[in-house]
């Protein structure tokens, strides 16, 4: 990261002290632990426990006000912050002195009793104290009632280039992130409570197959191979169906090469379960269950706020036919998806391209996209997929054009996908096939044909109900982030310049 003509020289300012304690023979990385008795935190809150009592503590300046012969820092260590006060009658002329080297970032250990200040602030009043790193680069910094204190990074992308600096000094985006692990935990308390087994599957994938998207691709010198980088876990997951496994369920990364935005990273952590002689019904009812589980344990209630308004995710959420939902937000017939033709007509009709629309059911999920999926604020179950967009379900026993799937909508957002899925071989294969022959009228996304799939299920693979959640898409709803960015540690960025 470049640094300003400032920065540039508080570095050097910055390595002159670092040069002056090593002339002074002390290193300020040589020490590799220091044993620290409480946190921040527990003295704050512990307090009454803890007055006078001598306590270890360790962490982060992140305030510093001199003041003569007497010096208020702030520690701050993965828990909270808390005040320490230093004196020179307490540590001698000489140890005071070396205060002037310190810098806001640098790590201090310090040893004392713990009292109020006449203000009332927890503080430790230290005896002795202990250099255990130096910060060569600045953090940012501002001045406020002649104190040195860090102010939060403004800058959005540097936020997100440096989420160490993001982590650091933004509280609200620390508690965030924090917060996606918490929902991710969360999830698999639940799982692993409801009785289904966590599994790995490979990420290193002859075939890049379970969804419509482009997979990347590396090369395995040994066996002088292409793989992909898995984009679903979806295949590998349903071979451990037909092996007997009856509730299994993966969260890993998976990896699509398209476009990134405010609700797309090329990089993601996705949750897929598989349960044996479950139906599409009962995949209903585990996810709001799980969603009502998992925002009772993050948020303490089971509501979130979308757009200053609270949404209830205790069940039953709503349920609606995505043909249904198309004549009602936006005006277009069920009978109008008829042919491919009849379906352009009313896709131009509102408004929308069509040159790149080769089947009936791409138009009806750009329809869903463009007129429903905005007005789903409250959770929804939408079902009945066309059977074009959902190769691997069921076909609905009514109508065989659309399949038993659904997907979950809340606040706007897709944050589930379902299916009863497919388990009759010669129907996978047709399916295939017909993907292919959409593979070769030049959809890239088409699923490709898995022979080794197939032959699993021809050894016969159970009734399953299938699922489908984006674990980033899902804080992103239940934390309120407005980007997929703020609840990934380390978002894939466009390269500078």
């Amino acid at each position: 990261m470049e640094l300003t003509h400032e920065e540039n020289d508080q570095v050097l300012k910055r390595r002159e002290k670092l040069q002056a304690l090593r002339e002074m023979g002390i290193d300020p990385y040589r020490e590799e632990r220091y044993e620290r008795t409480h946190l921040a935190a527990d003295i704050l809150n512990h307090y009454e426990e803890l007055e006078s009592k001598t306590v270890r503590i360790a962490g982060r300046i992140v305030a510093m006000r001199l003041m003569g012969k007497a010096t208020f820092m702030h520690l701050q260590d993965g828990s909270d912050k808390i005040q320490i006060y230093l004196r020179a009658d307490d540590l001698g002329e000489q140890r005071y002195g070396l205060l002037k080297l310190l810098d806001l970032g640098d790590f201090l250990g310090v040893q004392g009793e713990v009292f109020r200040t006449k203000t009332g602030e927890i503080t430790v009043h230290v005896r002795e104290f202990t250099i255990l790193s130096k910060a060569l680069r600045p953090i940012p910094f501002g001045k406020e009632k002649g104190e040195q204190h860090w102010y939060g990074l403004q800058d959005v992308e540097l936020r997100y280039r440096r989420r160490y600096l993001d982590l650091l000094v933004n509280r609200e985006s620390r508690q965030i992130l924090l917060n996606r692990c918490r929902v991710v935990q969360a999830t698999r308390r639940f799982l692993d409570k409801e009785g289904f087994l966590e599994v790995e599957t490979p990420v290193l994938q002859p075939l890049a197959g379970g969804a419509a998207a482009r997979p990347f691709i590396t090369h395995h010198n040994a066996l002088d191979v292409d793989f992909h980088l898995r984009i679903s876990l979806e295949l590998y997951l349903k071979r451990l169906i037909v092996g007997n496994i009856e509730k299994v369920y993966e969260i890993g990364r998976v990896f699509r090469n398209e476009g990134m935005d405010r609700r797309h990273n090329p990089e993601y952590t996705l949750l897929e379960l598989y349960q044996a002689y479950a139906n599409l019904e009962d995949i209903m009812h585990l996810v709001e269950r799980l969603f009502y589980h998992v925002c009772l344990e993050v948020r303490g209630e089971p509501y979130i706020e979308y757009n200053g308004q609270k949404v209830d995710m205790t069940p039953p959420w709503k349920r609606g036919r995505l043909l249904d939902l198309i004549e009602y937000y936006a005006g277009v017939q069920p009978e109008e998806f008829a042919t491919l033709e009849s379906a352009k007509a009313a896709m131009e009709r509102k408004g929308l391209p069509t040159e790149n629309e080769h089947t009936v059911g791409g138009i009806i999920e750009k329809l869903l996209e463009r007129f429903v999926q905005p007005n789903l604020i409250e959770p929804t179950f939408v079902t009945d997929y066309p059977i074009e967009t959902s190769p691997l379900a069921k076909k609905h026993p009514q109508d065989p054009r659309f399949t038993r799937r659904f997907e979950g909508y809340v606040a706007c957002q897709e944050v589930a996908n379902a299916f009863s899925e497919l388990n009759d071989p010669d129907d996978q294969r047709e399916r295939f096939e017909a993907q292919m022959r959409m593979r070769a009228a030049g959809d890239e996304e088409a699923h490709p044909y898995d022979e080794d799939f197939v032959t699993a299920l021809e050894y016969g693979m159970p009734p399953t109900g299938g699922l489908g959640i984006g674990m980033d898409r899902m804080a992103m709803v239940i934390l309120g982030a407005d980007s997929i960015q703020d609840v990934i540690f380390f978002p894939q960025m466009r390269p500078k310049g």
